[in-house]
């Protein structure tokens, strides 16, 4: 018998969701892709549910089918979910059976943990378990791109960081990751000199990493994106007050080895920071205008970015970031020219992110977002 539901329908069966529930979903997601666009993005619209459609379409498509991911901090709600309490799928075994039917082909992972009541237990950061996280990956197609997890905090290294860092490199190997890395800035400061010190922690970090065969990232909010503080005069502390205009992630570029370090961009905290970043004290004291532009950042620098966050928003010049998050390709960031712009198409790695996707009253609504996220990053196309 021929299946007649639509793939909304057939979602929410999946999910075991009632009508009501993924229908207010549906309607408040639609909402928030009327706001209109800021600082020149093109809106992109919701997209219709990806289609089998021919080879031509195929060709056009601007993030191919094995590249489309997922972070899975994205449906942490579910993961963390106790299975024995809900017929919704929880923990990682369910959760990744769910992100493939939806045709999710990578994950990145936010971390180890789960219910204790789930297959394999609570916690899942060892050999034991990535090797059953590996098994279940493997069961439903499914690829560990990376991993928000340990680096250490100290420098100099102490021993037992070491020793840690190491055990995440093995898991890392384990499951399959071609990159490990973080979701925190290499430092909070904006002075040049503690970006060196950064610096030079992470290359020798990425050492390491590079002996174990995988790559080190750093993953970055808008901070990291204003300008350094590189000259000027000094403060109390000797510490330069103004900048060259340099951003302090575009530093780091030049200061970190190419084949040590990469980094992964959250396009959406990249615009927050296009909005917030667009003044700098000059050394000379006159105040001096810059627009970012995330896209030009990638192309300058493409192959230091394999990964990143597709993240997306709608415009809310009230919260002091610009945008309000909302599920991947409902808002107003222009992928379609970003992803067309930063070309290699078959070398980077988008993950799907939605850090506001859980929700209190609608214990669905992660995964909902997250079909939701999927059908508009296979949608995309070249123009």
């Amino acid at each position: 018998m021929n299946d007649t539901h639509t793939p909304d329908e057939q979602l929410r069966r999946s999910l075991g969701i009632g009508r009501r529930s993924f229908l207010s979903t549906c309607t408040a997601v639609a909402a928030g892709a009327i706001a209109a666009p800021v600082l020149g993005a093109a809106p992109v619209h919701a997209a219709t549910p990806a289609a089998e459609d021919g080879g031509a379409a195929r060709g056009h498509e601007l993030v191919p089918a094995d590249r489309r991911g997922i972070i899975l901090y994205t449906v942490r709600d579910a993961i963390g979910r106790d299975p024995l309490t809900t017929t919704l799928p929880s923990g990682f075994r369910a959760v990744f059976e769910q992100l493939a039917r939806f045709g999710y082909r990578q994950v990145e992972f936010a971390g180890y943990g789960q219910h204790a009541n789930a297959p394999g237990g609570a916690n899942l950061e060892s050999v034991q378990g990535a090797r059953l996280l590996r098994g279940w990956l493997d069961d439903y197609g499914l690829r560990a791109q990376g991993n928000h997890g340990f680096i250490p905090p100290s420098w100099p290294l102490t021993s037992a960081d070491l020793d840690t860092f190491k055990k995440h490199l093995e898991i890392a190997n384990i499951l399959g990751m071609a990159h490990m890395g973080t979701g925190g800035d290499p430092t909070s400061s904006a002075v040049k000199s503690d970006w060196d010190v950064a610096a030079d922690k992470w290359n020798a970090l990425g050492e390491i990493a590079r002996a174990a065969g995988i790559k080190l990232y750093t993953h970055n909010h808008d901070a990291a994106y204003g300008f350094l503080l590189d000259g000027g005069p000094l403060d109390a502390q000797g510490r330069p007050t103004r900048s060259s205009g340099l951003r302090k992630l575009e530093y780091f570029l030049t200061v970190t080895d190419p084949q040590l370090v990469w980094l992964e961009m959250d396009v959406f905290w990249a615009h927050v920071a296009q909005y917030k970043f667009r003044t700098y004290t000059a050394h000379d004291g006159s105040t001096q205008t810059d627009i970012f532009d995330p896209a030009g950042l990638v192309e300058r620098n493409n192959l230091r970015y394999p990964l990143f966050h597709a993240k997306d928003g709608v415009v809310n010049t009230t919260n002091g970031m610009g945008y309000d998050m909302v599920p991947f390709g409902t808002g107003v960031i222009d992928y379609t020219t970003f992803f067309s712009r930063v070309g290699h198409r078959n070398y980077h790695n988008p993950m799907v992110e939605q850090d506001n996707a859980p929700s209190a009253t609608n214990p669905g609504q992660s995964l909902e977002h997250a079909a939701i996220g999927y059908r508009n990053m296979a949608a995309l196309r070249r123009k």
